[in-house]
């Protein structure tokens, strides 16, 4: 159960690996004490490994492991600079990929989207981004999101979707084969076989979100059959 937070506050949070998400702020020595940077609703993770603060707030600040979804702005040697809809653009080298080699390396292009992981994110440092499991160097679905749409949703919409007792994404998945990629960032994108249904999904996303139709889940299957017809 989530509890309300203020900056400042001290936070019981103690476990062999524990890892700090948006919100929460300890020193480099382990047994400094972990304090709330923001207000908002303290969360963790079942087994206690994963803390962190939920709020809603306008702007993504990034935090490491987060998975987000960026639009290539810029190249620059083997690197490239991406927009990840935070205070800076984020560096995602072009060997962060799975397989890539100096001689076989991603030719992305600007305007491209991709699904990556926060790498590192510290306040005195522009954000560093990976395409690819950090223990596994797969994938394991990182990379370029070949079309589809994407589109712009509030960090809670975001989070709420991730949840997997949420019920929009299964109640989609149901009714038309669907491919999806949440960021944390606030950005959904969505694939499925026409550009219509995506029209459809992307839709009924805005119309759940809470800053904008906040429909609940009866009345966004109304809201999908009426649309949909």
């Amino acid at each position: 159960m989530a509890t309300a937070i203020l900056p400042g506050e001290l936070v019981p949070a103690q476990h062999v690996n524990l890892k700090l998400g948006p919100g929460l702020l300890q020193a480099s020595t382990t047994e400094s004490p972990i304090l709330a940077t923001r207000a908002g609703a303290l969360h963790h993770s079942p087994n206690g490994a994963r803390w962190w603060v939920e709020s809603n707030a306008r702007r993504y600040v990034p935090a490491a492991q987060e998975s987000v979804i960026g639009v290539v702005t810029a190249r620059g040697g083997e690197a490239f600079r991406v927009d990840i809809g935070s205070a800076h653009h984020a560096n995602l080298d072009g060997l962060a990929f799975e397989g890539a080699t100096k001689r076989n390396r991603p030719n992305l292009k600007v305007g491209t989207l991709v699904y990556a992981r926060v790498s590192l994110a510290h306040k005195d440092m522009e954000p560093e981004l990976e395409c690819f499991d950090a223990q596994t160097h797969k994938s394991d679905g990182f990379g370029e999101l070949k079309g589809g749409l994407a589109v712009t949703c509030s960090l809670k919409m975001c989070r709420m979707l991730l949840d997997p007792s949420h019920f929009l994404l299964p109640f989609l998945g149901a009714r038309f084969p669907l491919d999806a990629a949440v960021g944390v960032n606030g950005r959904v994108w969505i694939s499925t076989k026409d550009a219509q249904t995506t029209i459809v999904a992307t839709r009924l996303i805005e119309a759940v979100d809470p800053d904008g139709g906040g429909m609940d889940e009866a009345a966004a299957k109304i809201f999908f059959h009426k649309i949909n017809s």
